[in-house]
């Protein structure tokens, strides 16, 4: 519905999924709630250099769990109870205040769980130039994950052609590319995931070498000698908790660990120890946490790299779309049980 007089005062519905208050444990739908009587008015206000965006595919990301804790110090970020969340996302600009960008154009970054968005910090929005891919790839294998998934291999892990790499989590938005971007280069690659259509998909559409369900392997130590009987090169951790310490005991010397993300610990009161750091002395084992802002530097680099792959079908991805900004918080829950299988994206609007 809109209102107002002239096109500049255009004001409008603005369905927002707003965020109720902290949380502990796991999160659920009932911790976020839609809001159906919000508007905005579809210009940005004067003076602003910002951006006033149409949101089109919001991401679901497993660090968004942690934003729904309550901040533990003035540096750590969080959502802020009775707002809207935010996370990554493609969107198209309405109105522009910023010279870099003008109405039409169409973005990735950070912005609101919400129909319209009006963003104030565009340091790092970036403009979408490539657009004969689906959008929604901006949310994963050409967006945050995907430059995440490119600098933690390349960068962190230094890989060499057929080195053994092993990847948990394998199915998710980073994992599914680590794996195939180490195949292109002629790793052998082993993944973990947590049901049978996801083992099958590592392995038959993902091209994994070999793959195995957490689940169902009472012995993860044993399970890794079984793949890896000589040791592995490259862990790329997604997962922390007891898949970490039996990653450790089965390092090769000088091998390298990304620490990219831990998902196993982020629902957790009281987080879990590791037992085997000391194997990482015995082996002199480099293992080394990043985050992908750290390399948007890299982003050109990436996409020359990634676009000709996705157009010569060397990389598939796989996504998982909900619709409607209405399905949001139940996708986003979903994540951390598993229901998700690929990228999970919430289609808010066509273009």
């Amino acid at each position: 519905m809109a209102s107002g007089g002239g096109d500049n005062e255009l004001e409008v519905s603005n369905k927002q999924v707003i965020f109720k208050n902290y949380v502990s444990g796991f999160p659920k739908e009932s911790d976020m709630y839609l809001n159906t009587n919000g508007t905005i008015k579809l210009k940005v206000p004067e003076g602003s250099n910002g951006l006033l965006v149409k949101n089109l595919h919001l991401s679901c990301d497993p660090y968004m769990c942690n934003l729904m804790k309550k901040p533990i110090s003035s540096t750590t970020n969080s959502f802020e109870p009775g707002s809207p969340i935010f996370g990554f996302g493609v969107a198209k600009v309405v109105d522009s205040g910023n010279p870099k960008f003008k109405k039409g154009d169409l973005v990735w970054g950070k912005s609101g769980w919400e129909e319209y968005s009006l963003i104030t910090d565009v340091q790092n929005l970036l403009k979408i130039e490539h657009t004969d891919v689906p959008l929604s790839y901006y949310t994963g294998i050409l967006g945050m994950p995907g430059l995440t998934a490119y600098s933690g291999f390349y960068d962190v892990c230094s890989p060499k052609k057929g080195e053994y790499v092993f990847i948990s989590a394998a199915s998710g938005a980073v994992g599914q590319l680590v794996g195939q971007f180490a195949k292109l280069l002629g790793c052998y690659v082993v993944g973990s995931a947590g049901s049978k259509e996801k083992v099958d998909l590592l392995k038959n559409k993902f091209k994994f070498d070999e793959a195995f369900n957490y689940k169902e392997e009472p012995d993860l130590d044993a399970a890794l000698k079984r793949y890896f009987p000589e040791g592995i090169d490259i862990y790329f951790e997604n997962v922390g908790g007891k898949m970490l310490d039996a990653v450790l005991l089965n390092m090769k010397t000088h091998g390298r660990i990304a620490v990219c993300g831990m998902i196993s610990q982020y629902n957790l009161e009281k987080l879990e120890g590791v037992h085997n750091l000391v194997h990482m002395i015995y082996k002199r084992v480099h293992m080394k946490a990043f985050v992908f802002s750290d390399y948007y530097h890299l982003y050109p680099k990436f996409l020359d790299l990634v676009l000709p792959h996705i157009a010569e079908g060397k990389i598939v991805y796989l996504e998982d779309i909900a619709e409607g900004l209405e399905s949001g918080p139940a996708a986003l829950v979903g994540l951390f049980s598993g229901l998700n299988v690929g990228k999970q994206v919430v289609l808010v609007a066509q273009e």
